[in-house]
């Protein structure tokens, strides 16, 4: 399945961790010292819906409150303030489909590799890699991935169950964005 038909089939819960998974791959390193990550109070709100609003609201504080400088971060803090009050229906989805295509565009930004195809965000997202650079077909196959693990979720098993390896595949993919981005500054340096 394309990341366009995962997303159209995804519940609540699932909307609600990929969304924020990408929006946690776009944040830059935090500096030494600094608190634990912004976005951590919503990955107890994908399991528990009624935290939603309270843990949204902690997040865009916590954010609010980070030097963090650039451009996706930006973009993170618009997505936080655009993400709906209720985790629950068709606004969710928007939001999460916002969110996917953010993770999409910062990792195309920092692909060394020119594309070959025009528009390759959409055509990643509707399940055709070909032409686009290694960061971007790697974001497009872990938003896969994910997206996928989470439809794979039992019903009956606790809200919780498998929202840790989804964190794990996320953190990953947040590595390999920053070192790619760092690699990416030595070379204009």
């Amino acid at each position: 399945m394309s990341l366009l038909d995962l997303i159209a089939a995804a519940d609540e819960r699932g909307l609600a961790a990929a969304a924020v998974a990408c929006l946690e791959r776009c944040l830059p390193q935090p500096a030494p010292g600094t608190g634990p990550d912004p976005l951590r109070p919503l990955w107890a709100a994908c399991a528990e819906p009624r935290l939603w609003p309270a843990r949204l609201a902690e997040a865009r504080t916590a954010l609010d409150t980070l030097a963090h400088p650039g451009e996706p971060a930006a973009h993170v803090r618009d997505l936080l303030a655009a993400a709906p009050g209720d985790r629950a229906g068709e606004a969710l989805r928007a939001w999460a489909d916002a969110c996917s295509v953010l993770a999409l565009e910062v990792h195309l930004g920092h692909d060394m590799t020119v594309p070959a195809t025009p528009d390759p965000v959409a055509r990643c997202r509707a399940g055709d890699p070909s032409g686009a650079g290694p960061l971007l077909v790697g974001e497009a196959a872990r938003q896969t991935a994910i997206l996928e693990m989470l439809a794979a979720m039992d019903e009956d098993a606790p809200a919780t169950a498998g929202l840790r390896q989804i964190r794990d595949v996320s953190t990953e993919g947040g590595r390999i964005l920053r070192a790619a981005a760092a690699r990416r500054g030595r070379v204009r340096s």
